[in-house]
């Protein structure tokens, strides 16, 4: 079973929580950021959602391996791309449990999608609820997180094509496969 939970208001200000710490931290180290974005379920208000922070730092491809030193430098353990190309996961530290933070490159395809997402759910309540709905409908009987992603995932590349992500586009993040990776504890 995946917690999926009503719409929480407290998730915007976790977010921005988050925001202010990592701007500060890259400013000082010099990196250049291009945004700080609060993506996934827990961005779009009235969405149900697992109560996790979604958050991409977006940067210039240039600057992934500074921006990912200093996440590094905050506690936070690399992952790599895991499968999404100019995507960087992390582990969080302790102190952030809760959230999911990626350094992501401007302009990308990953980028694209979780703006996408998060953009058309904002502006179509219907969708929006209707997304709700499935996300708790498979939550509730998913066995790992791997079974609620690919239990979403017919309603996902509806809410794609709703976007306005071309078939090549859709079928690209389609074929994605982020490998099971067992936490380091």
């Amino acid at each position: 079973m995946i917690e999926v939970s009503d719409y929480d208001p407290a998730w915007a200000d976790r977010f921005a929580a988050l925001r202010e710490e990592y701007a500060a931290a890259l400013s000082e180290a010099g990196v250049p950021v291009v945004a700080i974005e609060h993506v996934g379920s827990t961005a779009v208000p009235g969405l149900a959602a697992k109560p996790i922070i979604d958050c991409d730092i977006v940067v210039r491809a240039e600057h992934v391996e500074a921006a990912s030193a200093v996440l590094v430098s905050l506690g936070f353990e690399a992952r790599g791309e895991l499968g999404i190309p100019q995507r960087w996961a992390f582990w969080e530290p302790a102190r952030l449990v809760g959230t999911n933070t990626y350094v992501i490159v401007e302009g990308s395809l990953a980028l694209h999608n979780h703006l996408a997402v998060r953009d058309v759910l904002r502006s179509d309540p219907s969708l929006r609820d209707e997304y709700g709905e499935v996300k708790k409908r498979v939550g509730a009987t998913a066995a790992d997180i791997y079974e609620y992603g690919g239990g979403k995932n017919d309603m996902v590349q509806r809410i794609l094509a709703a976007a306005g992500m071309s078939e090549t586009e859709r079928d690209s993040i389609n074929s994605n496969e982020v490998p099971v990776t067992p936490r380091k504890r």
